[in-house]
């Protein structure tokens, strides 16, 4: 079923350090002006010392390329959007191989892959790890993709009898990784073969594990408060909830938020309107969200 309202993506991105020493999260994304489309792809770099950082940027530098390539025609990209997104993934995975074999020392690095796909009111993604993908949907928050961690096993075990919550919450292996870029054989990708459809109003988050320092109850709760405001607000609102817990572990932060919206709803905002927002927490430190908006003619698109 192909949109009728004419939808539109008003979207904004942050990522914040946390407590780390370095950003090992890589976050880009793409919403051509004048389509009824776009993607965001994030990666969640993980090895320290051993260049996490450098195995997120390598995952998002050749994700969003292909992406990119492929974004020329939309139709023909969603005609084969599996083939695409897996073929990146994969490609992504084989690029981690080559540099650890050129960099031995970088052996045991690599990351999560979240990549989205917006075509009018039809969603398509692949996920390699466990960086979410929310989906607010009238006042309820909604994972959409698998998690490839060890939790998401042992919940099933718990909801199945077979071990006590009280064993759940002290097992050591909770945050362990089922499967990853790695440069080796990527256990699961996460890749519906059927799009998920959209519609007005709703709000998607693509985050890092970061997000994760409050619960998604949390997260439900700011969304049903702050929903009607503009992504660049409710991004601030989300890293400004994390920043309150003043965690000494808080990990990386990034994410996107992508509300759907109409033209209508956007037909009054100023042509070529670029707005960098810089708020601060309770600690002055200064968190740096950036949105654009084009007109064109009757409507406005972000891009």
């Amino acid at each position: 079923m192909h949109s009728r309202a004419n939808l539109v993506f008003d979207t904004a991105m942050v990522t914040d350090l946390g407590r780390r020493e370095r950003q090992e999260d890589a976050l880009a994304s793409d919403f051509p002006f004048g389509q009824p489309f776009g993607f965001v792809v994030l990666a969640d770099g993980m090895g320290g010392h051993a260049a996490g950082d450098i195995a997120s940027k390598i995952v998002v530098t050749e994700v969003f390329s292909e992406l990119k390539l492929q974004s020329g025609d939309p139709e023909l990209l969603e005609a084969r959007i599996g083939e695409v997104l897996k073929g990146a993934a994969r490609n992504a995975n084989d690029c981690i191989h080559h540099y650890v074999r050129q960099q031995p020392k970088a052996r045991g690095m690599g990351a999560t892959l979240l990549a989205s796909v917006l075509v009018e009111n039809r969603l398509y993604w692949v996920s390699v790890g466990d960086s979410p993908l929310y989906l607010f949907r009238d006042g309820t928050l909604t994972r959409l993709n698998e998690n490839h961690a060890l939790a998401s096993q042992i919940e099933f075990l718990v909801s199945s009898g077979i071990m006590s919550r009280a064993d759940a919450i002290q097992h050591p292996d909770q945050s362990s990784l089922t499967s990853v870029l790695i440069g080796r054989d990527i256990a699961q990708i996460d890749c519906p073969a059927k799009p998920y459809t959209i519609r007005e109003d709703d709000i998607l988050i693509a985050a890092s594990d970061g997000l994760q320092f409050i619960s998604e109850e949390q997260i439900e709760g700011l969304l049903r408060f702050q929903g009607k405001k503009p992504s660049d607000e409710i991004c601030a609102t989300l890293t400004q909830e994390i920043k309150k817990l003043d965690d000494p572990c808080q990990d990386n932060l990034s994410l996107c938020v992508i509300k759907v919206t109409s033209e209508a709803s956007l037909a009054n905002a100023r042509e070529d309107k670029e707005i960098f927002t810089r708020s601060k927490d309770e600690k002055g430190e200064t968190i740096t969200i950036m949105t654009r908006f084009r007109r064109s003619k009757n409507a406005v698109r972000q891009v």
